[in-house]
């Protein structure tokens, strides 16, 4: 009696315990390479970024040319004036250091213009994953393209292309 008593409540357990979970799996980075307003962002963001490296690029030949024109100077110019173009030459070297770290520091205004410009692109493919998983009752959606540490997926459960066309996109 003790045995099926057992038995029974190990049954009733493994009952609740084994309830299906609908699970998908998605590929963020394809749904926003597909996206228009992904493609958008990320142009003007290397735009930007172009026109930043040119901008640091037109400065950095600027110090090259004070420096070269001081190594032809240099035996002629007194002691003060070597010095003060020398630093003049540190300063300008230095003010370029802290332009490329402003531009394109960690918390620079490229991070920034890239949060400003895809986050929201994000934010309704997030959004759409959200409503498609609530809608057809999806317990779980990993990302498939992204470092989650997926390494099998089914195709059967690859809904990308759903979500895809929830954004009205190819």
């Amino acid at each position: 009696m003790r045995k099926l008593g057992f038995f029974v409540t190990l049954m009733l357990f493994m009952s609740f315990s084994i309830q299906a979970q609908k699970i998908a799996v998605v590929d963020i980075s394809a749904i926003l390479e597909a996206s228009d307003d992904y493609s958008n962002a990320q142009r003007q963001l290397d735009k930007i970024s172009a026109d930043w490296r040119q901008e640091i690029s037109i400065q950095l030949d600027e110090i090259k040319s004070l420096y070269n024109k001081y190594q032809a100077e240099q035996v002629l110019l007194s002691d003060d004036i070597r010095k003060q173009r020398e630093q003049e030459i540190m300063d300008k070297e230095a003010a370029v250091r802290e332009l490329q770290k402003r531009r394109f520091g960690p918390e620079g205004d490229l991070f920034k213009k890239r949060q400003d410009l895809v986050s929201p692109v994000q934010s309704k493919v997030f959004a759409a994953i959200e409503d498609f998983a609530n809608d057809r009752g999806y317990d779980i959606i990993f990302d498939k393209g992204g470092s989650t540490g997926l390494l099998f997926a089914n195709g059967e459960y690859d809904k990308t292309e759903d979500i895809k066309k929830r954004l009205g996109i190819k």
